[in-house]
């Protein structure tokens, strides 16, 4: 397990004016409390805490504060960084008592993911729902990590909260009051972007069958459209020549009458 060591000192100044000038200095303000003492503030280095924050098992491991010359067991409680730069705004350290038991946020470690079942035959992929889970124990117990095996997990099977290994003397915060044990943690699936292939594919293929069933449809009705015209075509020409020839008849008519009178 890592050891980690953290400098501090204390600070007299309060309020939100007075932590602005200490972040200037290149400080980090913080509240020190917990096991039966009077919270302090305290004032610590922020390069230092920055590299600390950078290993994971940071925010999950009993830490060494020295703070006036002595030497405290701690864990991080909580940490506020600035909304877009990289800077810690504040944090908050809790002391602990061996004899009191912790509730702290531990990271889940996936391991055998390359080895698993139904990714490497069943070609799925694993889904983290959950990446870390709430225990509670005694500082000489807390665990670095929970470790969850992938490695003999089926296609479309999942692992629940209540499925978890936990160290001895180790119990799930979650359940221990009252959570729900069917919880997921990680499931094996097939991935979705096979899935939006095929229906891809499906809606390209209903795609070109409607075109091409409306290009039969359009042929179809054109054969009818183009008689109608030829026939309408056909109708005016012959009322034309029936006119025309009304009017020859007419008129030699009229002129066999005029040459008979």
């Amino acid at each position: 397990m890592n050891k980690f060591e953290i400098n501090a000192e204390p600070r007299a100044d309060k309020g939100k004016g007075a932590s602005r000038r200490l972040r200037r200095t290149g400080k980090v303000p913080g509240i020190l409390y917990g096991a039966g003492q009077d919270p302090a503030s305290i004032a610590l280095d922020h390069d230092d805490i920055s590299h600390h924050l950078e290993h994971e098992a940071f925010y999950s491991h009993i830490l060494t504060l020295n703070i006036g010359g002595e030497k405290q067991k701690v864990v991080l409680k909580d940490l506020q960084r600035h909304p877009f730069k990289p800077r810690i705004q504040h944090m908050d350290l809790q002391r602990v008592s061996e004899t009191e038991k912790l509730t702290m946020r531990i990271p889940i470690h996936f391991i055998n993911e390359d080895k698993c079942i139904g990714i490497k035959q069943g070609g799925g992929v694993a889904s983290h729902i959950m990446t870390e889970i709430e225990v509670r124990c005694l500082p000489a117990d807390l665990p670095e990590y929970i470790e969850v095996d992938l490695a003999e997990i089926n296609l479309g099977h999942t692992i629940h909260l209540g499925d978890l290994k936990l160290p001895d003397r180790v119990e799930s915060y979650t359940l221990a009051h009252g959570g729900d044990p069917s919880s997921p943690v990680v499931s094996v699936h097939m991935p979705k972007l096979i899935v939006e292939e095929v229906s891809v594919a499906e809606a390209a293929a209903a795609e070109a069958a409607a075109a091409e069933g409306a290009a039969v449809a359009a042929g179809a009705g054109a054969e009818p459209a183009a008689a109608g015209k030829e026939a309408k075509e056909g109708k005016g020409t012959k009322d034309a020549k029936d006119t025309k020839d009304a009017k020859g008849g007419a008129k030699d008519g009229k002129g066999e009458g005029k040459g008979k009178s």
